[in-house]
């Protein structure tokens, strides 16, 4: 396969055609942007389900992310890859939620007090490691997201949740040692 295609489950469109389908959703082409979606709607649900920890809210902020991109995307330049640009708006709205609606989940969830609750989550469609990334507490959970799964560096991830570059350091290395413990045992 040539390293300029793009593959999704139903799709498969080399790096010339996702232009060109970018290019189209930025002047307004609903066909598009619902190409965009399909491409990738489910990759940005898994990030929001990983950083949220609940399914209800994954869906509701994952539909928010494509009402930003439909509302931003003449904003995107071409500077970096696509799926870079929208992983970061994914990673925005996330974050604008959880700070939006922090109290109202630590009520509900109470994940920080009770890393054992699975929340809202359907276990039977997470892998072993997702179970783990879900119990794990707020702040060392997204930053394990972050750099783990989605490549951000613990510079940039600190400049997103306000955090010292030490503090987004010693999160992930605590989200480690309690997922190395967890699966142990």
């Amino acid at each position: 396969m040539d390293n300029h295609q793009v593959i999704d489950a139903k799709n498969l469109f080399s790096q010339d055609e996702e232009k060109a389908i970018i290019v189209k959703a930025q002047q307004g082409e609903q066909q598009a942007f619902h190409q965009l979606y399909e491409l990738y709607h489910r990759r940005m649900y898994a990030l929001c389900w990983r950083m949220l920890a609940d399914k209800g809210s994954a869906e509701d902020v994952c539909q928010e992310v494509f009402v930003q991109l439909w509302q931003n995307i003449r904003n995107f330049r071409g500077d970096s890859k696509f799926s870079t640009w929208l992983h970061s708006v994914a990673t925005n709205v996330v974050l604008g939620h959880l700070r939006k609606h922090k109290n109202w989940l630590q009520k509900v969830f109470s994940l920080e007090d009770n890393p054992q609750q699975e929340a809202c989550v359907e276990l039977e469609e997470l892998s072993t490691l997702d179970k783990q990334i879900m119990r794990l507490p707020e702040r060392a959970r997204l930053v394990f997201v972050l750099f783990a799964v989605e490549g951000y560096r613990h510079e940039e991830i600190a400049k997103m949740l306000n955090m010292a570059v030490g503090s987004s350091k010693a999160q992930y290395h605590r989200a480690r040692n309690l997922l190395q413990d967890w699966v142990e045992v």
